[in-house]
């Protein structure tokens, strides 16, 4: 799909979600949940750069008072009313992130006291760390866009919150985890696993909102620990997986990282090695599965746009690597991996071509998630909302 071809889908797929979900036009029940939400924000930013129609900020804006307001409080059919912060009405308007944000599920969350089952906790609310530094990362694209300090203010706040609620275990050294779902207070885990890529996610978007936060005069702000006690816990871990989300995550993390090791803001200069050599075996894996070769019924397009997203971030970076040879040449194997990796290249559009059409979008995998396959293939088709720093 060429990028003249990609920016009008991606605009129409946008309308569409932005009207499906009560966004706008406005609805008295907008449908809200932030792991898209965050993608939608960023799309919505990145169409405003690329044709500067203000709709789309004025969209990527009224998403995040939507966000906050729905996700930042508590359910409907929760008997506690307010912010999940607890503070008051005002205060918690000034800072809506403090007391985190839930995912948005349609089930309510486990009560402490409530049997554990693992298939129903999918449908249940609560916070999740990944979808937090999702949420991290848009605030920041909008604190950028905008030049309001108040959206990188509110990603700040959100990432000192997440860290201290979701790390357990002594305050430095490898010994400190994560948990991976917490209830929408932050009072009891509902999951005590780690999520596999949780420390990584959360090292890369605060080094992030630390590079932005660079010359600010609020100690309260400052990410340092938090970054110390997130690189101690991703030290020697292998980030392989065969998930095609997964491994898409981690070749856009590829690419915002190294965005950052040329601007000097990331102290961890051998993680991209590490990062591209993870990709290339889970890729390697992933395709010697033939899921790409199975009907629409039987796939999940949210996660296979995730590769697709990463596959366009994997171009942007051997762009990046190849005009900044006073930064990478100190690594020359790097582009030895791109190479390797941009072999891999057309399956972005093999996968953008086989969700655009519209038999395979009324498949039930599709249309029972909807709204998350809308805005990924929106992503996937104008990347650099997402992708650019």
């Amino acid at each position: 799909m060429k990028q003249t071809q990609g920016l009008p889908r991606a605009i129409e797929l946008m309308n569409a979600f932005a009207a499906m979900t009560g966004l706008a036009p406005a609805s008295e029940a907008p449908r809200r949940y932030l792991w898209t939400d965050a993608f939608a924000v960023c799309n919505f930013l990145g169409l405003y750069r690329q044709t500067n129609d203000e709709e789309h900020k004025k969209l990527a804006l009224l998403l995040v008072d939507q966000v906050h307001n729905i996700l930042g409080r508590h359910r409907d059919d929760d008997r506690r009313k307010g912010w999940i912060s607890g503070l008051d009405e005002r205060e918690g308007e000034r800072r809506p992130t403090v007391g985190g944000l839930r995912i948005g599920k349609k089930m309510n969350e486990r009560g402490p006291d409530d049997p554990f089952d693992e298939q129903l906790e999918w449908d249940r609310d609560g916070q999740y760390y990944h979808y937090l530094t999702k949420w991290m990362y848009a605030l920041n694209c909008v604190s950028s866009i905008t030049g309001d300090p108040a959206y990188v203010r509110w990603a700040v706040e959100l990432a000192k919150t997440a860290y201290a609620k979701f790390t357990v275990g002594p305050s430095y050294g490898d010994q400190r985890r994560m948990y991976w779902k917490m209830s929408i207070d932050l009072s009891y885990p509902l999951v005590a696993s780690m999520g596999r890529h949780d420390p990584l996610d959360g090292l890369i978007v605060y080094c992030e909102l630390q590079a932005g936060l660079a010359g600010g005069s609020e100690d309260s702000l400052d990410l340092t620990g938090e970054i110390e006690g997130l690189a101690a816990m991703c030290k020697g871990k292998d980030w392989t997986t065969d998930d095609p989300l997964g491994i898409g995550g981690l070749l856009s993390d590829a690419y915002r990282t190294a965005q950052m090791m040329v601007s000097g803001a990331f102290p961890q200069a051998g993680l991209l090695a590490v990062l591209l050599d993870a990709c290339r075996l889970g890729l390697r894996a992933y395709l010697s599965t033939d899921s790409l070769e199975a009907p629409a019924r039987r796939r999940l397009a949210f996660r296979e746009l995730g590769v697709s997203i990463g596959l366009h971030a994997l171009e942007r970076l051997q762009r990046l690597i190849e005009g900044k040879p006073g930064i990478f040449d100190k690594a020359p194997s790097l582009a030895r991996q791109v190479e390797i990796l941009m072999r891999y290249g057309p399956l972005a559009e093999i996968i953008e071509d086989f969700w655009l059409d519209p038999a395979n979008r009324e498949a039930p995998s599709f249309t029972d998630h909807r709204d998350i396959n809308t805005v990924m293939l929106a992503t996937s088709l104008a990347p650099d909302g997402y992708l650019m720093l």
